[in-house]
């Protein structure tokens, strides 16, 4: 080649190289030979196979082979030595030059350096290899989706639950894999997701190898690039169907729990209902004897009206309670009065009570807020507790039949009520197990009351917990937020004493 062709040829970035038309080298320029540390006459010939791996030069030349052969261009990859015995990846390219009649005359290429390429390229499959175990040995279903949607990768997990491969989960779609009664609805979410790039979280049912649908809560998160561009989907599903059933026992506890607790106070509420229409029943038969004797007793006879009419009060007083407490279908949230929800419950119970020579307090500060929940739940919850307390003193005769209710505030704007009795109490070991269901210590108990209880009180954002008493007996206290925005009397001006007595001689309020 002439001196200003050379100077050109070995001015190009890269390793250039000529060859005749049957594919012997013909000329390598200064790159090439500064690389390699060969000379141009050591690299002439078949001499330039030295300068690659030993592990690439046969695959390196069958490719080399076929560009010849073919006369078109053509380009492979190998590893060159560099002087210093260092192998670093490059793309060897080649063209033909042909004459005016076609026929090649001269082969021209060209080497182009990609370790740096070949590098990264290795990081990131190691990196995708690396994140793909990750995802296969999470104990979850994991299935990473296109920007469009499309399934791109399952883990192990998912594969092994669904018994199927990578190109079946693809349709999942159409193939069942969703609970045919959820597939509508899950479709739509997803391409909403998709669609607007907010994360997706519903709950639906996914069929296991066996054909067997379980719940499982699905949640999808947009994982996005430096740009903010979605580069892909991961979609986490979380199996909750043994949660999803323990929520049917809870349901079928507190339908239980209900029964059983309406069993006890329909007998006290008969009792408390009977005392006023015998009453009524009895002055009645009175007032006509006064009226019928001669002379007519007229002032008995009107005592015994006026002793009617009490008694006439009274059942409808009962009534009034009985209204309040059921009233409400549906569980609703709203601002309840816990003091004077627990005093509904008490008067319902006060007969009872009596007859088993229970005294009982109720104490209440009076700057209490008002709690948010549902009145009719929370009262069933007091009445829980209040009947646990009443059972549990009913062997009780070497010391006073005592139970105090007390309600005030508790830490983080809570109100908290504890029921404290004089009973025979529990054994602390076994403080655990008191909230289990079907664990109960009475003869005839059902074991329910306290686990519905728990489960009402930590639906309202509250804890109940138990402990035993440092004499006799036991407290069972819960606590529960009060409602959002409620300002208390204190919580204006200096709080005053106030007192409500829902029965003269066994309940106060105080602060």
């Amino acid at each position: 080649m002439d001196n200003e062709l050379s100077r050109t040829v070995d001015a190009l970035p890269g390793l250039v190289w000529t060859a005749f038309p049957d594919g012997r080298i013909e000329f390598v320029n200064r790159r090439w030979c500064e690389y390699t540390g060969l000379s141009v006459e050591q690299a002439a010939g078949e001499g330039w196979q030295t300068a690659f791996h030993p592990d690439d030069r046969r695959a390196l030349l069958e490719a080399w082979q076929t560009v010849v052969a073919s006369g078109e261009r053509g380009e492979a990859e190998a590893r060159m030595r560099r002087f210093d015995g260092t192998y670093r990846w490059f793309v060897c390219r080649t063209s033909p030059i042909a004459d005016v009649a076609g026929e090649i005359v001269k082969w021209c290429g060209i080497n182009s350096d990609i370790e740096d390429r070949k590098q990264t390229e290795a990081a990131l499959r190691a990196q995708e290899q690396r994140f793909e175990l990750i995802v296969d040995r999470l104990p979850t279903r994991v299935i990473l989706f296109g920007p469009d949607g499309d399934v791109l990768h399952a883990n192990r997990h998912t594969l092994d639950y669904s018994g199927v491969t990578i190109e079946e989960l693809k349709a999942w779609k159409t193939n069942g894999l969703t609970h045919p009664d959820d597939r509508e609805a899950v479709i739509a979410r997803f391409r909403a997701s998709i669609s607007t790039g907010e994360p997706y979280d519903a709950e639906s049912r996914h069929r296991r190898a066996d054909g067997i649908y379980r719940w499982f809560r699905v949640q999808g998160f947009p994982l996005r690039d430096n740009e903010g561009r979605i580069a892909l989907w991961y979609f986490l599903q979380t199996d909750i169907d043994d949660r999803k059933r323990a929520e049917a026992l809870r349901a079928e506890l507190a339908h239980l729990s209900c029964v059983n607790s309406q069993g006890v106070l329909t007998a006290s509420i008969a009792h408390e209902i009977n005392q006023p229409l015998a009453g009524i029943v009895t002055n009645a038969s009175t007032s006509l004897r006064m009226l019928s004797a001669e002379p007519p007793n007229v002032e008995g006879a009107l005592e015994t009206v006026r002793r009617t009419i009490r008694d006439g009060h009274r059942a409808s007083e009962v009534m009034t309670r009985l209204r309040a407490l059921f009233s409400k279908k549906a569980v609703t949230t709203d601002a309840v009065d816990l003091v004077e929800a627990t005093q509904e419950v008490v008067g319902l119970l006060q007969d009872e009570i009596r007859n088993k020579r229970i005294v009982l307090h109720l104490k209440a500060a009076d700057d209490l807020p008002p709690v948010a929940g549902d009145r009719v739940q929370l009262q069933q919850v007091v009445l829980n507790l209040l009947l646990n307390a009443v059972e549990a003193m009913n062997g009780v005769e070497d010391r006073p039949r005592r139970m105090l209710v007390n309600i005030e505030r508790d830490d983080g704007d809570c109100v908290r009520l504890a029921v404290t009795d004089s009973g025979v109490g529990f054994d602390p070991q076994h403080a655990s197990k008191l909230f289990d269901p079907f664990s109960t210590t009475k003869r005839e108990g059902m074991g329910i009351g306290l686990s519905v209880s728990r489960s009402i009180i930590e639906s309202h954002g509250g804890r109940l917990w138990a402990s035993s008493n440092t004499d006799q007996g036991a407290t069972f206290t819960f606590s529960i937020p009060r409602r959002a925005g409620s300002i208390s009397a204190s919580d204006q001006s200096a709080p005053t004493r106030q007192s409500a007595h829902a029965d003269a001689d066994q309940v106060e309020r105080s602060r």
